[in-house]
């Protein structure tokens, strides 16, 4: 399948893997790579340009197909070393960024001298505008159903992508409750070209991640999610446990009066003990209400195979099959 999204970054498909944080290791990248996706190795779960310089490295020793890294934008007391990090990606030869949070503008220009293709991920139409007009070269619209950070709109898929069709004049995936060949075919009928998956690469055979976590997604209904930090304007949907319910009844207790200090033992640093030890109810983890499609555990090659063969055959016979003869 040909899109501009496959021409852009020279895949097979248009399957792109989000960034995730202790889920985007070298081993995950590299799978979903060879597999014919595009790969995103996290920037911001190594850290340090030397370990992000290692994973880059290790990638490449896994797969000689494209991928790239996931450099997400946050305010932070102890802010990461951001331009140590766009030296290593740039060092490294990849040349695709997934960029994500804050407005990417400081450091485009670096990876624009350097052939380095930018696809920034946006939860509105008029962000998704700024990342055009400040030379993004396409960007991934997430709507409201995604793991991770919604946004403060709350637009599902089903308007927020024909709005983002009818407004940029770049390429766009989609991203947010996609896991199959529906979710694609869906999203190139409105003005994508081609989708972002995170939550569904998660319950594969080669994410890097605890037994306990992909078993979590599978049991999961689309019922077993919750949005929480909604009063701090920094919305994430996560998967509910007991730390999250928690999470939620301080959140009413306080109101108003809310600070992230009150929340910062269910949010803060939970991810290695979630992610690698497997403590379900550690805190707060980023999943999307995909969940309740999500009901094996493939490896990446039998998913984005059985997606394209899907996606195949709806285009060409349920879809074709409505024609008038």
């Amino acid at each position: 399948m040909k899109t501009a999204i496959t021409e852009m970054f020279g895949i097979k498909h248009p399957i792109i893997q989000g960034g995730m944080h202790y889920v985007g290791f070298a081993e995950m990248a590299a799978a979903v790579s060879n597999a014919g996706g595009l790969g995103i190795i996290t920037g911001l779960t190594q850290g340090t340009p030397e370990k992000l310089a290692n994973e880059i490295a290790r990638c490449k020793d896994m797969t000689d197909k494209p991928f790239g890294v996931n450099l997400t934008f946050l305010p932070a007391v102890n802010a990461p070393d951001y331009p140590g990090l766009v030296r290593t990606i740039i060092e490294g030869g990849v040349k695709i960024v997934e960029t994500a949070g804050n407005n990417p503008a400081q450091v485009l220009p670096f990876f624009k001298d350097a052939g380095v293709k930018v696809i920034h991920k946006c939860t509105s139409v008029r962000h998704s505008l700024k990342a055009q007009s400040i030379g993004c070269d396409a960007v991934s619209v997430d709507g409201f159903e995604c793991g991770g950070h919604p946004g403060e709109d709350d637009i599902p898929n089903m308007i927020l992508l024909p709005r983002a069709a009818d407004e940029l004049e770049i390429p766009f995936v989609a991203s947010g409750g996609m896991a199959d060949g529906r979710s694609l075919v869906a999203s190139l009928a409105m003005g994508a070209d081609g989708m972002n998956m995170g939550t569904r690469f998660i319950a594969t055979k080669e994410a890097p991640v605890h037994e306990n976590v992909k078993a979590a997604i599978v049991a999961a209904s689309e019922l077993d999610t919750r949005l929480v930090m909604r009063p701090l304007r920094n919305t994430e949907r996560v998967m509910t446990n007991d730390a999250v319910e928690e999470l939620l009844k301080i959140e009413q207790e306080k109101g108003a009066d809310l600070k992230f200090e009150d929340i910062i033992e269910q949010v803060a640093g939970v991810y290695p003990r979630i992610m690698t030890e497997g403590d379900m109810d550690a805190g707060a983890w980023s999943c999307g209400m995909v969940a309740g499609l999500i009901n094996d555990i493939p490896t990446c090659q039998e998913l984005i195979d059985n997606i394209m063969s899907e996606a195949e055959a709806i285009i060409t016979q349920r879809l074709a099959g409505f024609q008038a003869g």
